[in-house]
């Protein structure tokens, strides 16, 4: 099967696949610690906060990334996920100050920039030819209201229609309903029927008001997020979630954000993809950050893989945390790595160093050194194709003078 479709709420798992997880698990061995959670597991059975806190705390990494792998394989056999994708981040104008953000400027400062329509559709016709999928995320410019967007999607889907927008985040869309003057649901519904295909998930940080006073003070709340893309889920619009992990949390915190994230998908069934990322310190931005190492990266991938049953995908999202970390990513529960991304302004300058330039055979390689399949996959997660590499051509050398 080279191709092959999905709904938006499967999202490419296998109908069977809570039997199939059942009945790999019936024979394995695991260390008295992970036992009872692994039977959990099995059976189907959700993990609560205290089987999360044993996960984090679990001496052996290698015990908790083979229980999620085993979760990963049973929903998607071996296959790992990427897109053509490019980002175009619209404007790094914002009324907000966040700490953990390097991304942000003043409307006067001398590096601020907005992309206004036509050096929008300028920029992405740079890459119109290679990608289908548009992500573009920004600052809360205090002059573009939701009629601003509606015309730039609107332009967009003309030139491009075989270009899925994703755009906006929770709190983007909270900021353009209070300019405008109307309801999350209005801006959704206007920014849909431009031409939007669904919502990233950017901006959830960590679902905690006290957490988010001090990291991201005046973002919406933990509930706007969740209203926000409940609301979106609610007209048809697919989203992904986020964490930010890493900054001043605890690891209860980090478990009762996925809590609140899968009981939102257990009622919308809009989530499709969870993407934890860490915080990409310096010594500037927030300083008390307490700075994510590569294992525990890991097993926070591994964590979210269990813990989240109700949403399909789990993101090694390797424009944050590097190709090396991504590769590994993929035998520790997550099966997607994100796509192509060929430009990315907001984790470069927070201090990410992977590359740009990323093609569909070099993100095949990565997949493949894993020891998965590589496919590739469009937006929203219902129209697959596994990729196969073409064959390079050989190298000719010139023939030695006899």
């Amino acid at each position: 099967m080279e191709q092959w479709s999905s709904t938006q709420s499967l999202a490419g798992c296998l109908n069977d696949w809570q039997q199939r997880l059942t009945n790999s698990l019936q024979s394995e061995q695991w260390s008295d610690s992970i036992t009872p959670i692994a039977e959990k597991v099995a059976l189907g059975q959700r993990l609560s906060i205290e089987d999360g806190l044993v996960l984090f705390e679990h001496p052996n990494l290698n015990e908790v990334g083979r229980l999620a792998d085993f979760v990963r394989r049973s929903r998607f056999e071996n296959f790992a996920f990427f897109n053509s994708n490019v980002h175009v981040n619209q404007t790094n104008v914002c009324v907000l100050a966040c700490r953990f953000c390097a991304f942000r400027r003043s409307k006067n400062s001398a590096d601020a920039y907005s992309l206004d329509i036509d050096a929008y559709v300028e920029d992405l016709s740079k890459y119109a030819d290679y990608v289908d999928e548009v992500h573009s995320v920004g600052g809360l410019h205090p002059d573009w209201d939701v009629y601003h967007y509606r015309d730039l999607f609107k332009t967009v889907k003309s030139k491009f229609p075989h270009i899925t927008i994703k755009a906006l985040t929770a709190v983007e869309i909270k900021h353009l309903s209070q300019l405008s003057s109307i309801s999350y649901r209005e801006v959704l519904t206007i920014l849909k029927d431009a031409g939007l295909g669904s919502l990233p998930g950017g901006g959830a940080e960590i679902l905690d008001d006290e957490v988010r006073s001090i990291i991201c003070n005046g973002k919406e709340s933990s509930e706007e997020y969740l209203e926000i893309h409940r609301t979106a889920h609610e007209i048809g619009l697919p989203s992904n979630c986020t964490m930010l992990f890493g900054t001043v949390e605890t690891l209860r915190h980090r478990l009762v954000h996925m809590d609140k994230l899968r009981r939102l998908a257990d009622e919308s069934g809009g989530f499709q993809c969870f993407v934890p990322y860490p915080f990409l310190p310096d010594s500037s931005r927030l300083p008390e950050a307490q700075c994510a190492t590569g294992t525990e990266i890991l097993r926070t991938i591994a964590v979210s893989r269990l813990m989240l049953d109700s949403i399909p995908h789990i993101k090694a999202y390797r424009m944050n945390i590097g190709d090396g970390l991504a590769e590994l990513a993929l035998q520790f529960g997550a099966d997607d790595i994100d796509g192509t991304v060929q430009k990315e302004t907001i984790m470069h300058l927070a201090g990410s160093t992977a590359p740009l330039d990323h093609d569909l055979s070099r993100l095949s390689k990565l997949i493949e050194n894993a020891g998965c399949i590589p496919v590739k996959r469009n937006t929203t997660y219902e129209r697959f194709e596994r990729f196969i590499a073409p064959t390079p051509k050989p190298i000719r050398g010139l023939k030695m003078a006899q």
